[in-house]
């Protein structure tokens, strides 16, 4: 069963403003001609797969990223106070976030970078940036969902250091099964689903 408050990306491409349209269009090209392959290919999750999506040349594009922080703004939490995500992935898109906000929309979310594994010197942090007081909101960033694995991984950090994440934002939405957000008392939320990404 879905959570209330989750939609899919069709859903969420009939919610958004009809001005934003043109940047969806212009991101989902982008992610089609960049960071689409099709052929024979292992997932990081172990799986085998005709389609293939590596969203960095995107991601760390000028262009791809100033899209992208301006599409999923809109669904950071309004009571969210830094964005988060498991290197490698989601570093751009928590900078550009925490860019896009305090240049562009008055607010301050500061950007998290968490760890696949302790620093083994130093601090030993697992996550890396202006870390917010204990209790305050935290929103989840990944580039691709296939397990949801990695954005979990994420979450477990975040909550372990007494941090509230309730959501989960992706570009791509290449899942069979969302039973993972629900078990684990989360929204999910995505740009794009991966015929989407594959058609476009």
């Amino acid at each position: 069963m879905k959570l209330e408050s989750q939609f899919t990306a069709h859903e969420w491409k009939n919610a958004i403003p009809h001005e934003d349209m043109k940047h969806r269009e212009t991101l989902l090209k982008l992610l089609h001609d960049k960071a689409y392959r099709h052929g024979q290919f292992t997932l990081s999750s172990g799986q085998e797969s005709e389609h293939y999506v590596n969203c960095k040349p995107v991601t760390l594009s000028c262009e791809g990223n100033a899209l992208l922080a301006h599409l999923l703004i809109k669904l950071i939490e309004k009571d969210a106070v830094a964005v988060g995500g498991l290197t490698l992935g989601a570093d751009p898109l928590v900078c550009g976030i925490a860019q896009k906000a305090y240049y562009k929309c008055n607010r301050h979310i500061d950007a998290l970078i968490i760890r696949k594994n302790p620093k083994g010197y130093g601090t030993k942090e697992v996550i890396e940036g202006p870390k917010p007081p204990k209790g305050s909101v935290v929103t989840v960033l990944e580039d691709v969902t296939t397990t949801g694995s990695s954005a979990m991984t994420a979450v477990r950090v975040l909550r372990e250091e007494g941090y509230i994440v309730n959501r989960v934002i992706a570009i791509v939405d290449r899942m069979d099964n969302h039973d993972t957000w629900e078990e684990n008392n989360l929204e999910y939320h995505s740009l794009f689903l991966l015929d989407e990404v594959a058609h476009a």
